[in-house]
Parts: C-alpha cells; structure tokens; sequence
C-alpha cells in the first residue's frame, strides 16, 4: 500500500513556478522529493532534498496537538519552532543559491 502512495506521489510531484519563471528553486524546493524518500526510509537522502523537512513537520504536528488540547506553554513553544524554521529555511535556500551561482 505504501509503495502505491509513494509511487503516485513520484508521478503526480508539482513543477516549481518560481523556478521555471527564475530559472532558480524557490525556498521550498526540494519539499516534495524530501517527503517521497522520507516515506522510502531514505533519511540521509530526505534531509539532503530539503533539510527543513523533519523540523517543519514537527512544527506541525505540535501546532494539532495545541489546537486540540491547548498546552499552557503551546504559543511560546510555536513561536520559537516558527522562528527556528524560518531559519532553517532561509539558510538552505541561501546555501543552494550560492551552491547554484559557483
């Protein structure tokens, strides 16, 4: 059954607009083939798609579970993952913008 997910997955990926308009990957670049080799048990190969993609889903996964059953220190909790994130994506996407430039 997984393979059926991952294999639909792999054919129906989205073109990137950005990079076809700017010839360069947008920030989110790599997202898609990150989750497709996570789902594969491909780790070290998810994290080189797109190294943001463990700490986001983390993110994510706390944000449900804030807005299901409200934990008291939640919103801090959120505020700094937010910034930790944001962070670790303007970093990649400057790192491969230069690795795309040399």
């Amino acid at each position: 059954m997984l393979i059926n997910i991952i294999n639909w997955l792999e054919n129906h990926q989205l073109p990137c607009l950005y990079e076809k308009l700017f010839g360069i990957e947008c920030p989110g670049c790599g997202t898609q083939r990150a989750i497709i080799e996570l789902l594969r048990g491909n780790f070290q190969e998810s994290f080189h798609a797109w190294p943001p993609l463990l700490p986001v889903m983390f993110m994510m996964v706390y944000l449900l579970l804030f807005l299901k059953f409200r934990f008291k220190n939640g919103i801090t909790v959120l505020k700094i993952t937010f910034i930790i994130n944001a962070s670790l994506i303007t970093i990649n996407y400057i790192y491969r913008l230069i690795l795309h430039l040399t």
